[in-house]
């Protein structure tokens, strides 16, 4: 079982930024998928950044353009970097690894996988993100 291990999280205000980060206990080289997921209170977990062992980043419609998932292998960590912070971006953040291929290979007619949670047995704890308007 891979560990996971998120931290950055914190209090921001509207306009701000945060930078979470993820640290592995195993190489981050082997990994198919490592993505970023959110849950805020009465919501379903949901996909917020995602980077294959291509390097090709993916991100929800509602984040794209203000966070950057980014991976460091020589760390075995990945990041998040949170421009322009909304309070609707309050929640817990969760990383999740993909060391099987089973999210990787989930994309619909050999699309872009990664973003189904469901593909992932690897979770960190998660890290709170409150942000105030």
């Amino acid at each position: 079982q891979v560990q996971l291990g998120e931290s950055g999280g914190g209090s921001v205000q509207s306009g701000g930024s945060l930078r979470l980060s993820c640290a592995a206990s195993r190489d981050t080289y082997g990994a198919y998928c490592l993505g970023w997921f959110r849950q805020s209170a009465g919501k379903e977990r949901e996909g917020v950044a995602f980077i294959d062992l291509d390097g090709v980043t993916k991100y929800a419609d509602s984040v794209k353009g203000r966070f950057t998932i980014s991976l460091d292998n020589a760390k075995n960590s990945v990041y998040l970097q949170m421009d322009s912070v909304k309070p609707e971006d309050t929640a817990m953040y969760y990383c999740a690894a993909d060391y099987s291929g089973t999210a990787y290979y989930s994309g619909d007619g050999g699309g872009y996988g990664c973003t189904s949670p469901g593909g992932y047995k690897n979770w960190g704890q998660g890290t709170q993100v409150t942000v105030s308007s």
